[in-house]
């Protein structure tokens, strides 16, 4: 590469196995006009050491989606790119010793099912068949993935290296990135030690370097790196010969895995002593190279391995692998688009970047082309997290994560790293009160209230845990009298100036409310799928309040501001930090509001789906009439200086008109008996609104919006549906629980809870919009039997909203 400016379309920083295979996916999708850059040579930071195990199995749909991509695509990519690279689909087995886990196992069988992916649970008998030197002491159980194995992850990158080279790019090695910067024009510029580039697009997939290159235009990253080791044994008798590889094993009760590694065994734990490395910085020079063995932290893992697959015991340990291995605070690689930074991209942070290349690859490059990703990746965008995730709080939650890697994933399961990080000025009062809080988009938030006798800390379980009974009661004080929630952490924003009224009805796919009202809608993207959802009021003809989830925070920011005009004639302000809010609700909340406002709040001052401001005590709230509850309710957003203050007043107020404080979990539960949908759960980029019963609140005829043109054409095929269980048993069915008609899979769960007032288990779902007419019988798959259900009419509870309206 000579000295100077070269120009091209892309540029991917990070020669691994996931750049190589970003660059591979453009290259497929005709971006030939790239170019990757890696400081070394290609796999020489975390790819070269791995371990290259390639599961499918996962207990989130979308990266179930990643792995299945990679493992289809490694097993052909060899040929198609005529690269010597081999495959070899040995199959795995994860072991049982509790029921909680074969729980967990039959959940994600049928995950794997709707990916096309044959999972079976298995009997420890038939785990043996498959695996001969298995003992078989306190296992329940087995699940069998049969399109697992492991790839030589230098050969993987070598072979998307060739595929892409010969579709036209170019890869530079030992080319090291030096600045980074968006010029005036927004054309990037990316200087190395042997020249720069002026580019469209930067990828960062620099892998455990990934926060160096963001530190070169001023950006934080949550990602931190992890020690991992694994050890190879010495040549086996018993293997040698052995006609077949033997599966994968891992043992996730006890935390390792273990395979085949020629004729020997290669064992890789995860152990509770988790190590973070490079605190003060990566070293400069810190390339193909590994840390010291220590082997004390591996030795009860070793121990336990060598009973479970005696021929362990056998010999002795040829050498030890101990490398660097990028961790973000959920474990989940960061892919997608940088707020305020348009034309950089990630796709870096990956725990598990040889089984997740393939997959991260095809939909990073689809969303660089096409604008949006093939398919929903909530829990792997990079939007996901806010300015809470500082390295501090990324190091605790990567710690635990590290320790915790195989543990179950419980539908709640409040995991304490990185906590508290935010909290409004209730949590003190609420705490006091018996709260115990979970985390949502950072925010502390009140989960359930414990009583007298309760333990706090129930176990957790698939089952209907230890605080079922206490949210119930939650529940019914908002059903019956009137109850108060602190929620902390709403995005929420400020969309005014002449053209803002223009601006939203462009990103929006609803109509706009009047001055004075309220009314829910979302913003879609160009295939007409669910990215955002949005409360608006208009507060004036130019003037508009927009509240969202807490978790969308960066993300609904990045879509307000990258959809601005550049005129200067909408101006957004973000209000998330400065302002809270108290929800009241249930039948007696007028009655409560009245005591401590002099405004008027009846029908005709104040009807349902409207807002406006009043005084509360010394203080002012902007009251919205909205509730995701099902009752007649209020929002009170204010500043959080006056929350302490408000909360106080209200409760002194409602003392006698049975006040109770809810949480997040009776509120799910509140919400299921509406069928409200949740963003997120059950509506996503893998819905549009027509397939989730919101065409009544699309305005098709208003002009166009984004996404318009792609509902106008759509040829509605799924529906989302409420179903109830008549046998309420005692568990809620987990969501991407498949749903049977005839013996033929129809759709998939989203969101499930228990209604306390129907006194009824029910789910919402995604079906054949054929089979999606109320008292259509069906089953739900769950936990490895076949529950009965049945669709009912929308919103089971108060199906006309008169308690809405009264």
């Amino acid at each position: 590469m000579s000295a100077g400016i070269e120009r091209c379309r892309v540029v991917v920083i990070g020669g691994g196995a996931v750049g190589a295979s970003v660059l591979y996916h453009l290259a497929l999708r005709g971006f030939t006009d790239a170019v990757l850059l890696d400081r070394d040579e290609l796999t020489s930071g975390s790819t070269w050491h791995a371990a290259g195990n390639c599961p499918n199995f996962s207990t989130s749909q979308s990266v179930m989606a990643l792995q299945a991509y990679s493992t289809r695509l490694y097993a052909e990519l060899g040929e198609c790119v005529g690269y010597p690279l081999n495959y070899p689909g040995t199959g795995s087995l994860r072991l049982a010793h509790s029921r909680e886990r074969l729980d967990e196992f039959h959940r994600v069988a049928a995950m794997a099912r709707r990916a096309g992916i044959a999972f079976e649970v298995v009997s420890p008998q038939e785990a043996r068949v498959r695996h001969p030197f298995l003992e078989l002491h306190d296992l329940v159980g087995a699940l069998w993935d049969p399109g697992d194995g492991d790839i030589d992850p230098s050969q993987l990158t070598q072979a998307f290296a060739k595929g892409a080279r010969d579709l036209g790019v170019r890869i530079h090695r030992f080319t090291r990135v030096t600045g980074l910067s968006r010029e005036a024009g927004g054309e990037w510029r990316v200087t190395t030690d042997k020249g720069a580039f002026a580019c469209d697009i930067v990828v960062n997939a620099a892998g455990y370097r990934a926060a160096e290159v963001m530190a070169l235009v001023g950006r934080p990253l949550p990602l931190v790196t992890m020690s991992h080791q694994y050890l190879v044994t010495e040549l086996i008798d018993e293997l040698a010969g052995y006609r077949t590889l033997l599966p994968i094993l891992r043992d996730p009760d006890v935390s390792y895995y273990l395979r085949q590694e020629r004729q020997g065994l290669l064992l890789g734990p995860y152990e509770a002593d988790a190590r973070l490395m490079w605190r003060d910085g990566i070293p400069d020079n810190f390339a193909n190279q590994l840390w010291p063995d220590d082997l004390d932290r591996l030795e009860t893992y070793l121990e336990d391995a060598m009973a479970r697959v005696p021929i362990l015991a056998s010999v002795g340990i040829q050498r030890v692998i101990n490398g660097p291995i990028p961790y973000t605070p959920d474990g989940n690689p960061l892919i997608g688009p940088v707020r305020g930074a348009p034309g950089l991209f990630l796709c870096c942070g990956f725990s598990f970047g040889i089984a997740q290349a393939g997959g991260a690859g095809r939909v990073a490059a689809d969303w660089i082309v096409d604008g949006a990703p093939s398919w929903d990746i909530w829990n792997c965008e990079a939007l996901r997290f806010g300015d809470y995730a500082t390295v501090g709080y990324t190091a605790e939650r990567a710690c635990e994560l590290y320790r915790r890697e195989y543990a179950i994933a419980f539908p709640v399961d409040e995991w304490s790293g990185g906590r508290p990080a935010l909290q409004t000025p209730l949590y003190g009062v609420l705490a006091s009160k018996g709260a115990q809080f979970c985390a949502r988009g950072g925010w502390e938030r009140a989960a359930w209230f414990a009583r007298a006798g309760d333990d706090p800390e129930p176990p957790t379980s698939f089952r209907r845990s230890g605080w079922h009974d206490a949210v119930g009661e939650e529940c019914r004080a908002v059903r019956e009298a009137v109850g108060i929630m602190d929620m902390g952490g709403f995005t929420k924003m400020r969309i005014e100036g002449e053209g803002a009224a223009r601006f939203l009805d462009r990103l929006l796919c609803g109509r706009l409310p009047p001055v004075g009202r309220v009314r829910l809608t979302w913003a879609l993207d160009h295939k007409g799928r669910i990215v955002s959802e949005f409360t608006v009021s208009r507060l004036a003809d130019d003037v508009f309040y927009l509240v969202s989830a807490a978790s969308a925070h960066e993300h609904d920011l990045a879509l307000i501001e990258a959809a601005l005009p550049v005129n200067g004639s909408v101006r957004m302000t973000d209000l998330s930090g400065a302002l809270g809010s108290v929800v009241i609700a249930g039948p007696r909340a007028r009655d409560l509001l009245t005591r401590v406002t002099d405004a008027p709040l009846d029908n005709a001052a104040f009807p349902w789906l409207s807002a406006k401001e009043i005084e509360l005590g010394f203080g002012r709230a902007l009251a919205l009439r909205v509730g995701y509850v099902g009752e007649l309710g209020f929002e009170l957003h204010m500043p959080l200086a006056a929350l302490t203050a408000a909360y106080t007043r209200l409760c002194a107020a409602g003392a006698d008109l049975g006040l109770r404080d809810f949480g997040v979990y009776a509120m799910d539960s509140l919400r299921m008996e509406k069928s409200y949908r949740g963003w997120k759960t059950d509506i996503d980029r893998n819905v549009t609104p027509l397939e989730a019963g919101f065409r009544g609140m699309v305005a098709l005829d208003k002009g166009d919006f984004t996404g318009r043109a792609a509902l106008a054409g759509e040829d509605v095929k799924r529906s989302m549906v409420t179903l109830m269980r008549d046998d309420a048993g005692d568990a809620e069915a987990p969501p991407m629980a498949v749903v049977w008609r005839d013996g033929r899979r129809v759709g998939d769960v989203t969101s499930a809870a228990y209604g306390h007032a129907l006194g009824k288990s029910l789910a919402l779902a995604l079906v054949e919009r054929s089979a999606a007419a109320p008292g259509t019988p069906f089953e739900i798959e769950m936990f490895g039997r076949m529950e009965s259900a049945r669709v009912v009419a929308e919103s089971p509870y108060d199906p006309t909203n008169a308690r809405l309206r009264m």
